[in-house]
């Protein structure tokens, strides 16, 4: 039965032929689609990028460095660090073109167990508990107009963001348009919030209010540590540079569109956020903008009142479509893990009718509904920002490796080779930074959990002892007729 629908619905979609991709000549078969194109592409990194850190973390960044004159100067330099980074990506994306971002890379560069811990640690901790993060800042900002003069209380917070990660996750399971439309509409409603704030501080400007940027750089407190603690905060805001090779067997033409998305949206990002940060220094000085619980929002009070009310709301958007963004890709990434063997056979299914990997997005969802749980999680993303930065530096490190080991691999974009060594050195100096600045036992949990992987990588990987896949199989098979959802077919090169 499973077969003959399958048939008839290739029949019935033959897909539109893309010239130089891998999957080119095939009909629609039973995999992931390729409907994304360069606009789309653009909407998810900015989309992704733009999410809730630039409206809270400028705080953040100005608290470690403390005085506005470096304090732009590293959202700057951030921007330039995440463009490097993306075009180390870039060739790595068109050199390998699967899905699974990092995955694939660390896969074909130093073999299973690099790859197995990175989606290891991602599944289970950096991709779900930055969802939840991105879902608590939206339900904060959501609720704040209705609990004027005080913070709205916990459990209505963490409601909102279940709710708003039950959503989000239900989207994406029923279409991979929808999930790519929602993300544009976002997009859009956050650059105007965006060109909103950027163009208020350019009138502000205009008339004169340039007292907070004489001597920018008086009160300055440069060190190695405080430097990099800045970093870590500014690139925080800035995650979600490397989106696009999440979803590189979905985009349309990816040798010309990956490069290009990225050429034109990180730097695009750079641009608004510094402006974005000149802005708020136009209407509040560094002790102000220290002691606000919101930037954004002082900001709007500030400026746009009366219509104050349209920060909040805007913000919401912004966040949701970042949440929409991180769902749509990390999806991708438990479904490559599953093709793989190293996760549960289910997560790597697709949809027969929708042609979206449904069990992976359903299943990446549930964890981030766990993490809403326990308190405060911005702890949790400085540690996990801390694992997520070993594997950048471990994925670049895998360019430079390939570039000797693996001569022969077809290399459409190729980046000179000192762009991957500076990310490299920079990211060994991130991971670095905060351990010797502020040592503390959560970066050595966070190690210990990492390290973790290896021993369910040697027990179910590496000796396969399949009394987990016997457990699951009549699991997987109920799963299979709920969902509609069936492995996903090879595809001939």
């Amino acid at each position: 039965m499973g077969k003959e629908s399958l048939r008839k619905r290739k029949g019935e979609n033959n897909g539109k032929e893309d010239g130089e991709s891998i999957q080119s000549h095939e009909p629609q078969t039973t995999n992931l689609q390729k409907q994304v194109g360069l606009i789309s592409g653009i909407c998810m990194i900015v989309g992704t990028i733009i999410g809730s850190g630039i409206f809270v973390s400028p705080k953040s960044v100005l608290a470690n460095v403390g005085a506005v004159g470096p304090c732009l100067t590293i959202w700057a330099a951030c921007g330039i660090l995440a463009t490097l980074g993306a075009l180390c990506f870039a060739e790595l994306g068109t050199m390998i073109t699967k899905s699974g971002g990092e995955y694939p890379y660390l896969m074909e560069a130093f073999g299973p167990i690099p790859a197995f811990l990175f989606s290891w640690t991602s599944l289970l901790v950096t991709k779900p508990s930055s969802f939840a993060i991105i879902c608590l800042s939206f339900a904060e900002y959501a609720s704040a107009p209705f609990y004027p003069g005080c913070d709205p209380p916990q459990v209505v917070i963490k409601c909102l963001a279940a709710a708003a990660i039950v959503i989000i996750t239900i989207v994406n399971s029923l279409s991979v348009k929808l999930g790519s439309y929602l993300q544009n509409f976002l997009t859009a409603a956050k650059m105007i919030i965006v060109t909103i704030i950027i163009v208020s501080g350019i009138v502000l400007l205009a008339q004169g209010k340039t007292e907070n940027f004489e001597d920018s750089f008086k009160d300055s407190k440069i060190s190695v540590s405080s430097i990099s603690l800045a970093f870590y905060n500014g690139l925080w805001a800035y995650d979600g540079w490397n989106q696009l090779n999440y979803i590189t067997e979905e985009l349309k033409n990816p040798y010309r569109n990956l490069p290009l998305s990225i050429i034109i949206g990180i730097p695009l990002v750079t641009v608004c956020y510094v402006l974005i940060n000149i802005s708020y220094f136009t209407v509040m000085t560094s002790t102000e903008l220290l002691q606000s619980q919101a930037v954004a929002v002082t900001f709007g009070d500030r400026v746009l009142y009366p219509a104050s009310w349209i920060v909040p709301l805007f913000v919401a958007f912004s966040t949701i479509g970042s949440a929409n963004g991180t769902c749509f890709t990390a999806g991708r990434l438990v479904y490559v893990a599953g093709r793989e063997g190293h996760m549960l056979k289910v997560l790597s299914y697709i949809s027969v009718k929708r042609l979206t990997p449904a069990p992976a997005i359903i299943f990446y969802g549930a964890i981030a509904i766990i993490y809403i749980i326990p308190g405060d999680i911005n702890t949790l993303i400085n540690y996990f920002s801390f694992a997520v930065w070993i594997f950048y530096g471990l994925t670049v490190l895998a360019l430079i490796v390939m570039r000797f080991t693996r001569k022969e691999l077809r290399r459409p974009i190729r980046i000179p080779i000192i762009i991957p060594v500076i990310v490299t050195l920079v990211s060994i100096l991130l991971v670095l930074a905060p351990i010797i600045s502020a040592p503390e036992l959560a970066y050595l949990y966070c190690v210990l959990f990492i390290l973790s992987g290896l021993i369910v990588y040697v027990l179910f990987v590496h000796f396969k002892f399949d009394w987990p896949q016997k457990i699951s199989k009549p699991i997987t098979m109920h799963l299979q007729m709920l969902l509609e959802v069936v492995p996903a077919e090879e595809v001939t090169e």
